[in-house]
């Protein structure tokens, strides 16, 4: 049997890449639960402008220094300063992350952030991005945290984070019906991504505060055979549990954070080596449950 050329380079490219040294990198995602000042019960008062208590962060620099991640997204962060107490909180217990991106929303209270170990090499958040509902316009709560990440010296990694509406009930409008809105906008800002770059290695993170048959999320999603689609990476817990949110009030476990990847990095993923971090401190440090996943980048 004859065999062409296109066939044998094919083989051989492929046999190349079975063999080529490859780089892992961990990306977390983590809602830190109101990194921030608050109003806070400090000695059986509430006071205002309190900081998120020591003895939290010190439970969240031990989940993040359990998974050790490269790249970290998170959301409930504060401002910039808090972001900066953060990186030398981290840096303090092995975990430098020189290069950042911060991105503040319609919210002015809880933002997104990217932590990376590698160089930002491009920028295309939003902090503005119109919302429409029921004829009035709004803005999306948190933005759209959008960076391109150099991991190697061939291999780059485009990272979306996202903190959609919370399920808390508002004056203003439906927060389902919002939190969808927010979704077509999330949508619309994927697929200008997509459609510029098919074969792009898109990694999509964050509190999407819904669970994952809801239209926000399969939204975002979109249909699987699509070429703009996402693939939800289903992430479970040493128990095969997939709860990433506890709502003590109500205790009902949920699954509100999610990582979402393109086709082209889906190939890349090791799910044997990603998972939802638990520790027994887990609900001293936050009310959700770390995310994880460690993906194979070419040299």
């Amino acid at each position: 049997m004859k065999i062409s050329s296109r066939t044998l380079v094919l083989v051989f490219f492929f046999a190349f890449l079975a063999i080529a040294p490859a780089r892992e990198v961990v990306v977390a995602c983590y809602n830190l639960k109101n990194y921030l000042p608050m109003t806070r019960k400090v000695g059986g008062q509430s006071l205002p402008d309190q900081p998120k208590p020591e003895s939290e962060i010190k439970a969240v620099l031990g989940v993040l220094h359990d998974i050790a991640p490269d790249i970290l997204g998170v959301v409930e962060i504060g401002d910039e300063k808090a972001l900066a107490d953060f990186q030398t909180r981290l840096a303090a217990v092995g975990l430098d992350y020189p290069h950042a991106e911060w991105v503040q929303g319609a919210d002015e209270v809880r933002r997104i952030a990217l932590l990376s170990r590698f160089p930002i090499t491009a920028r295309h958040s939003r902090s503005r991005v119109p919302v429409e509902l029921n004829g009035r316009f709004f803005e999306m709560c948190r933005g759209i945290l959008d960076v391109t990440v150099q991991v190697t010296p061939v291999s780059s990694l485009r990272l979306v984070g996202l903190h959609l509406k919370s399920q808390r009930d508002v004056p203003e409008y439906d927060e389902a019906k919002f939190r969808a809105r927010e979704s077509i906008a999330v949508r619309a800002h994927l697929d200008a991504i997509m459609k510029e770059t098919p074969e792009l290695d898109l990694l999509v993170f964050g509190d999407l505060n819904d669970s994952k048959n809801a239209f926000a999320v399969r939204e975002i999603l979109a249909p699987l055979k699509s070429p703009m689609a996402l693939r939800d990476l289903r992430l479970k817990d040493q128990w095969g549990l997939t709860w990433t949110h506890h709502w003590a009030e109500a205790d009902i476990y949920s699954r509100l954070d999610y990582l979402l990847v393109s086709h082209s990095l889906w190939r890349k993923v090791n799910l044997t080596r990603s998972g939802i971090h638990f520790s027994p401190e887990w609900s001293q440090a936050s009310d959700h449950r770390a995310i994880y996943t460690q993906i194979s980048f070419p040299e």
